[in-house]
């Protein structure tokens, strides 16, 4: 989303890292960057741009830090169960243990419809033909699939369904051809489809038939973002396409049903994992390029799609080792890199967790890690491992080598003229989306008063708060430009690790706790930053004239303003798979919503400001800042009088729209299932709401 405070937000602005860390020394002592480069005479005549003005950010590293201990006690949580197996029993009690916390995660799967499965066209080749299949997984939404057969064979084979990976080309991508068709060489029968966003099913697809999203990443977290408003989850999507192509396949007479495999790299090696605790058929399993764990990911910063972090897995004592686990003691092989981003340390620790695992099962030998030492891909040595280790499950060859391969063309194996689903009518992701959250504004019973603080509290997943919260005063910092001349940074503890940062402006120099003998306070939440917004908002100065006789602070909740990460490569909050994202999903993996999560630093601070002295607050906020101010409006006393500017219309309104820009950080899992925010809205009209220039969807202004 782009925004007016982007420029302010990006203010190096053609300074090197290192002046501009010189830069915000120099104002740490009260010295402009006009001081530093010019003489008195210019600096009396041109002070400097506001938007020139470095911005403040002392815990750029605070919420990593934060996410890094809460991923490790979950870690340390499942390897204290793990380390409780002592028996075979134990061990058989684990598996069932795993299946049932990997439905909680993924939900009910839904009730399985006629494939409606067609073939339009077969490929001939010398030991092996491939049809071109579309096949329905959901009613309307169309899968395609390319089906290699073996010639020459004596029937029934063994059958592998092929999982893709990241490829523009989905299934027609060079990897991929590659395995399918080794395997069919050596004689298996192997579907091979293609994901949701990638190859011939783009979601968001323009005149040209190219995605004006992006394919891949992009399309998955346009799509996937927006699910978990109405409870959905891409993941659980993707996997249901696997397993509707793993029942196409049982209906093919060439198919052994005693020897079913699945296989897949990167985005393919995660639905293989997945794939493997949610359906139980499987015989073996080789996942390429990603088993290894969430603590790693984490600490090395590894963003990950919407559909490789579950709801509540972390939550729910999971970890990538588990859905492998959900197979025991089936014959799994994890497939690694030596160079790749997926930390091959976590592969080596997810299969000593799986030895000791099938050894109590008496099955050591069916669980195998092979490490390539190349970088990320499916590259031969790892087909070569996995052609091994079905070899050895199912006898039905002995080769040890990958055979000679023909790459076909793409246009050789599309199942549609033009090579995109949309031709023949196929009903995007996001239509989906929209019609069950219609559905759910139809039967959701209208909530008001203690019933709807309860419904907010309980989704918001909000802890519970005793006492007053400790905080720092941080060292004066001047020369900010702000509508007065003087401010006191606090850094209020809201969680262990975790601060709300609070700017309290003054007229007169102040060094101390917050001054006291105000009855009234106004509490700014900022959308981006509090310090730019401090500059260029006008609702701040609208509320400075409004109330001179009020306390006025404003507050940085946990990852934006002085507390934006770092993390996750160069200047990445902004970006789609950056580190705002990055956050926000993994809370949903713990089972507390980042929306949750501001929302408590907001009460947090309030909080604070009564033991202040305050007795009333005029909660203010802009645009991100709106939603968890919001949410705190409504289940605090303290607060009196709420404005609201650029605030989200509905969330009803993202859940319906094909195009949106909230990002994942702004919206609140499952909330749709109960209450949206007009309801939320027309309790705060007690509370003197104005809501100014409302943002809908597209995060600009919406419907009043």
């Amino acid at each position: 989303m782009t925004t007016t405070n982007d420029a302010s937000l990006r203010a190096d602005r053609g300074l090197s890292r290192r002046h501009v860390l010189q830069v915000a020394g120099l104002e740490a002592l009260g010295l402009t960057l006009g001081s530093w480069l010019s003489s008195a005479e210019a600096r009396a005549a041109a002070p400097p741009d506001p938007a020139a003005i470095a911005p403040l950010n002392r815990f750029p590293r605070m919420v990593q830090n934060y996410f890094v201990d809460r991923v490790r006690r979950a870690e340390k949580a499942c390897l204290d169960r793990q380390a409780a197996l002592k028996t075979k029993a134990d061990a058989e009690a684990y598996v069932r243990s795993v299946q049932q916390r990997i439905r909680e995660s993924f939900g009910p799967l839904p009730e399985k419809t006629p494939l409606n499965p067609r073939i339009t066209g077969v490929v001939e080749r010398d030991a092996y033909k491939i049809a071109k299949l579309i096949f329905e997984s959901r009613p309307e939404f169309l899968v395609t699939a390319n089906l290699y057969v073996p010639k020459g064979r004596k029937f029934p084979l063994p059958g592998v369904v092929g999982t893709c990976g990241h490829s523009t080309n989905g299934k027609c991508a060079e990897a991929y051809q590659s395995f399918a068709q080794g395997l069919a060489r050596m004689g298996y029968v192997v579907l091979i489809y293609d994901p949701i966003g990638q190859g011939e099913r783009l979601q968001y697809p323009d005149e040209n038939l190219k995605s004006r999203i992006g394919v891949g990443v992009r399309e998955h977290l346009h799509a996937g973002n927006q699910q978990f408003l109405v409870g959905e989850f891409l993941g659980t999507w993707r996997a249901w396409d696997g397993i509707r192509a793993l029942d196409y396949l049982l209906t093919r007479e060439e198919v052994d049903p005693k020897h079913l495999g699945v296989t897949g790299n990167s985005g393919g090696g995660t639905m293989t994992t997945w794939l493997c605790g949610v359906e139980l058929r499987w015989t073996m399993a080789a996942p390429s390029c990603f088993v290894t764990t969430f603590r790693r990911n984490m600490e090395n910063e590894l963003p990950a799609d919407t559909e490789q972090c579950p709801p509540r897995a972390l939550a729910l004592g999971l970890d990538h080792a588990d859905f492998l686990a959900a197979q025991a003691p089936k014959p799994v092989i994890i497939l690694a890199k030596e160079r790749d981003y997926f930390d091959v340390r976590g592969s080596e620790e997810a299969l000593a967790r799986l030895k000791r695992l099938y050894s109590l099962l008496g099955a050591e030998e069916n669980i195998a890690l092979s490490v390539g030492p190349t970088h990320h891909g499916y590259s031969q040595e790892n087909r070569e491992a996995m052609y091994r280790w079905f070899n050895r499950a199912t006898g039905v060859s002995d080769a040890q080598t990958e055979p000679e391969l023909v790459i076909e063309d793409d246009e050789t194996l599309w199942c549609t003229p033009k090579g995109q689903v949309v031709e023949l009518e196929s009903r995007p992701v996001f239509s989906f989306t929209k019609a069950k959250s219609e559905a759910l504004a139809k039967k959701r019973p209208a909530l008001a008063g203690d019933a709807l603080v309860q419904a907010v509290s309980e989704t918001l997943k909000l802890p519970p708060r005793e006492g007053l919260p400790p905080y720092r005063i941080l060292r004066a910092i001047r020369s900010r430009k702000y509508p007065k001349p003087h401010f006191v940074t606090y850094a209020v503890e809201t969680e262990p690790g975790l601060h709300a940062l609070v700017y309290r402006l003054m007229d007169e120099r102040h060094y101390s706790r917050p001054p006291r003998g105000y009855d009234r306070a106004v509490l700014y939440v900022a959308h981006q930053s509090a310090d730019a917004e401090l500059r260029d908002e006008p609702l701040v100065g609208e509320l400075l004239e409004a109330e001179p006789d009020s306390a006025f602070f404003t507050c940085d909740v946990r990852g934006i303003g002085e507390s934006r990460p770092n993390t996750c490569g160069q200047d990445t909050f902004l970006s789609a798979y950056g580190n705002d994202f990055f956050y926000a999903i993994h809370a949903l993996m713990l089972d507390y919503p980042y929306v949750g999560q501001k929302t408590h630093d907001v009460l947090r601070v309030l909080d604070w400001l009564v033991g202040c002295g305050h007795k009333e607050v005029h909660l203010a906020a802009k645009g991100w800042g709106a939603i968890p101010a919001t949410f705190a409006a409504l289940t605090s006393g303290a607060v009196v009088q709420v404005t609201l500017k650029n605030a989200l219309t509905s969330y009803a309104d993202v859940a319906q729209s094909e195009d949106y820009h909230w990002p994942l950080s702004t919206l609140l899992p499952n909330e749709l299932e109960r209450f949206d925010l007009p309801e939320c809205y027309r309790v705060l009209e007690a509370k003197k709401l104005r809501q100014i220039e409302p943002w809908g969807p597209a995060a600009e202004a919406g419907p009043g």
